[in-house]
């Protein structure tokens, strides 16, 4: 029976990850990566030159040689992108024998974790997964959401977060205002609203006057 994936979401902050090849599917993997502040790791014998400005830039550690099993089994986190399957299916058997979460790219049955297509606006992340039977879906579908979630989104995003935090400080003592301050704020015409008050000041003052409507 195909693998299906249960969707959480997971932190890697400060956690070693690890990337098992150097072409362009393990840049794009890496890219993802990036945005998460793990420590990451790549050992590929020819890595492309993205990996090797990145490695430079000192954003990853790169080791220029083949995978050595079982060092996959000392990361919190791997992605193996090698266009030598025998390495991928070794990459995946180490990190099934020490209970270590795997990507295998292109082989689902092999992954212990997918990576959906992802959508990210500051905090708030829209993610679309096809259980990795067909990606390209995915792919078209976050084309789709871009238009729904355009770029004002992040400041929206920023905003609803503070707002939390203001509201739970202002009305700690009653859920019935703090539900209503939220209805209040996802009824708000935030389109209109960041036309005219793009400075962090204005949105705090609307913020504010959503707060004791």
């Amino acid at each position: 029976m195909p693998n299906t994936y249960l969707p959480i979401g997971f932190s890697v902050k400060d956690k070693r990850c690890l990337v098992v090849g150097g072409g362009e599917v393990a840049v794009r993997k890496i890219e993802t990566l990036l945005d998460y502040d793990c420590r990451i790791t790549v050992i590929a014998p020819d890595p492309a030159e993205r990996i090797e400005r990145l490695a430079n830039a000192e954003r990853l550690t790169l080791m220029k040689r083949a995978y050595r099993s079982p060092e996959a089994s000392k990361f919190a986190l791997v992605v193996s992108a090698s266009s030598h399957r025998d390495v991928n299916k070794t990459v995946a058997r180490d990190c099934e024998a020490a209970g270590v979460l795997v990507n295998v790219v292109d082989s689902p049955s092999l992954c212990g974790f997918i990576f959906p297509a992802i959508l990210k606006r500051d905090n708030l992340t829209v993610a679309v997964s096809t259980d990795g039977k067909s990606p390209f879906l995915a792919g078209h579908l976050r084309l789709i959401l871009e238009g729904v979630f355009p770029e004002r989104w992040k400041k929206i995003a920023k905003a609803a977060a503070d707002f939390r935090t203001m509201v739970r400080k202002r009305w700690a003592e009653s859920p019935k205002d703090r539900a209503a301050c939220y209805e209040r704020f996802v009824a708000a015409d935030w389109k209109e609203i960041l036309k005219g008050k793009k400075d962090p000041a204005a949105i705090e003052s609307e913020l504010e006057r959503l707060l004791e409507a």
